[in-house]
């Protein structure tokens, strides 16, 4: 299955009920490429984990930087409380199972965690 982009209108409650079973969190694109070094470090084996044959995920843009560092970011509220960018949730039935909330943990850890 292919990765999608999230509308930037979809809102943090419907996120629960997008069919995709996997949610990126990532930086949003300013002046062609994403703002936050981690989110590039990781977005190609990202595309590669989720490439046709792999499952589906969503990506999701928190906004530009002083969007995303602004505490009252609708991402940091709940039912997402996302700390940091990268984030990469997995989802059963519009309930949280699992999450990679780290570069370093996505790298290591993606393959296996995209099952």
């Amino acid at each position: 299955m292919p990765l999608y982009v999230a509308d930037g209108s979809i809102d943090p409650i419907t996120l629960q009920t997008v069919p995709e079973r996997y949610i990126i969190f990532y930086s949003s694109i300013v002046d062609g490429k994403m703002w936050c070094p981690d989110c590039v470090a990781v977005d190609k084996l990202v595309k590669e984990v989720f490439s046709e044959d792999g499952p589906a995920a969503l990506i999701v843009y928190v906004g530009e930087r002083s969007q995303w560092k602004n505490p009252t970011n609708v991402y940091h509220q709940h039912p997402w409380n996302i700390t940091n960018i990268p984030t990469i949730v997995k989802q059963k039935d519009g309930h949280e199972v699992a999450r990679l909330a780290d570069d370093r943990d996505i790298l290591k850890k993606l393959k296996s965690f995209a099952d």
